[in-house]
């Protein structure tokens, strides 16, 4: 450890906090708004120099079997005195308070580029997949209870998504990149699996949003996957799903149209899966930029009045704000340096500048197919009324690479030219950015997308992590550095809160490794 540790053993004792009331981490981000915030206070910016290390738990997964380097991308769930994570095939439970194994669940069913976490619920385990299943593993002691198919993979379906509960209804969908298959969101029975409802990304000829492609073909072809958890308003029963790019991914020629409803945030009844409203933040998209990111749901002054609002920091650089109820417009700001757009139509939405499109020669374009945002987790505190986003600024030049009429899969690439990530927060009122704190020394490339996901707490902090390998925590109002701590290895998940006994931990991954950090005991 850096200062931190240093400063921890220099005034433990004097560091220690009041007890906190017990609080869990029972979902992806918390709870049901998407927010990655928690309202403890037990370690704020007075004390957090003093938080230590209380345990260390080291997941054993084989070298082979992976697509990539494997590590822990999962939000953690905790419940009962028990953290439940995962990686693809495999579920760990794990004391909460010291980080002894509990149980460890194993099966095998294909390669994946990750899983971002478990749903627990009255006493049974959720997890997807990579081969497109959801298993259902018994809390205590991790015996599968049962499985059913979600999607056939033998198609190219990929499961990596966090079930998500909401209601009486187990949330779950199938991903893949580059499928030419049509994206759609399920609701399931929890105790059986069975299928309650399921609702299709791309339309059929005749419904709503058919009239955005130019025949059947595309609609069928038209990807869409939604792959991120959604919120929920148990008050409106509405459920907020972002949805996943067109295919083919680059090349837009064989789709000429919005090609709705990928690249939206749409509203369902939560009991029968029925499209409530939508609005579509990337039209006719040919940059790979999905709009999965979570909508964060907030209820807060917006221009003098008093409203049920949603928001995205988006892939494509653009931060919205939606009336949650109506799915009014009501903001559209840039976040990020974006050269791709002409400007706002009369919803609100970007224009896309044709010249920006993918070429057989290359066009220069910000951001990269990554994405201003990514699938790591952002953080809104009401307090301060910032949402804080992992963010990158990146060019890169796209090429078209399959001229046909009728193009698959990938039509084309881009080359990354550089790479610079920072932490911004964003005031939800106006759009603009209230402060940066970088992640990354200078401009350079990335291996990855370079940036962990994000926790916000009331004790007025915002938990991270760097390029120098540190789990840093940020003073939420202005941004500055108040901690850090080296790890080894880079942040490769959004860190977690909860309390147990009086005490506050915060829980993050870093490669194989999930750390446990607390303040001293009072003595």
């Amino acid at each position: 450890m850096r200062t931190g540790a240093l400063i921890a053993a220099l005034i433990a004792t004097a560091a220690a906090a009041e007890p906190a009331a017990d609080r869990s981490w029972p979902t992806y981000h918390g709870d049901m708004t998407g927010r990655h915030h928690s309202d403890l206070t037990q370690i704020d910016g007075g004390n957090v120099a003093a938080l230590t290390l209380a345990w260390v738990y080291k997941a054993q997964v084989p070298a082979e079997g992976f697509g990539m380097k494997p590590a822990i991308k999962a939000t953690p769930v905790e419940q009962d005195g028990v953290l439940y994570f995962s990686m693809p095939d495999r579920v760990w439970a794990v004391d909460a308070r010291t980080g002894r194994e509990i149980w460890t669940y194993v099966t095998k069913s294909g390669t994946s580029i990750g899983n971002r976490g478990v749903a627990v619920h009255n006493g049974t385990v959720y997890l997807e997949t990579p081969d497109s299943h959801l298993v259902a593993l018994d809390a205590a002691t991790g015996h599968e209870k049962w499985r059913v198919e979600i999607a056939d993979s033998r198609l190219g379906y990929v499961s990596t998504m966090a079930p998500t509960l909401m209601k009486n209804h187990l949330m779950v969908a199938a991903g893949g990149d580059s499928l030419d298959l049509p994206g759609y969101l399920q609701a399931r029975d929890p105790e059986t699996g069975a299928l309650q409802w399921q609702w299709r990304v791309t339309p059929k000829p005749g419904e709503k949003g058919s009239e955005t492609w130019p025949d059947a073909q595309s609609m069928e072809h038209g990807g869409g996957m939604p792959w991120l958890p959604g919120t929920y308003d148990p008050e409106l029963n509405l459920i907020y799903w972002g949805t996943g790019n067109p295919n083919p991914v680059h090349a837009g020629q064989g789709r000429k149209g919005d090609d709705l409803f990928t690249c939206s945030i749409v509203a369902l009844d939560a009991d029968t899966g029925k499209l409530v409203w939508y609005y579509q933040v990337s039209p006719h998209d040919t940059h790979d930029w999905d709009a999965v990111q979570t909508p964060v749901l907030v209820d807060g002054n917006f221009q003098g009045k008093t409203r049920k609002l949603l928001m995205q920091a988006s892939r494509n650089g653009y931060f919205f704000v939606l009336d949650r109820k109506t799915g009014e417009h009501l903001l559209t700001e840039p976040y990020a340096n974006v050269n791709w757009a002409k400007g706002l139509d009369a919803q609100g939405r970007p224009i896309p500048d044709p010249d920006k499109e993918p070429k057989t020669n290359g066009t220069l374009v910000n951001p990269t197919s990554g994405g201003a945002v990514n699938w790591p987790a952002q953080a809104f505190d009401p307090a301060t009324g910032l949402l804080y986003v992992p963010s990158a600024e990146a060019y890169s030049i796209y090429y078209l690479t399959d001229t046909s009429p009728k193009p698959a899969g990938f039509g084309g690439r881009d080359d990354m030219l550089a790479f610079q990530v920072a932490i911004k927060a964003i005031d939800y009122t106006t759009g603009k950015i209230r402060w940066q704190h970088p992640l990354s020394k200078g401009v350079g490339i990335s291996p990855g997308f370079g940036y962990p996901g994000l926790l916000s707490t009331a004790g007025k902090l915002v938990f991270g992590g760097d390029s120098d390998q540190d789990l840093i925590a940020l003073d939420a109002d202005d941004g500055h550095s108040v901690w850090h701590v080296n790890l080894g290895e880079a942040v490769t998940n959004a860190p977690i809160t909860y309390s147990i006994g009086g005490r506050q931990y915060v829980v993050v991954a870093a490669g194989l490794d999930l750390y446990g950090f607390t303040l001293p005991e009072k003595r």
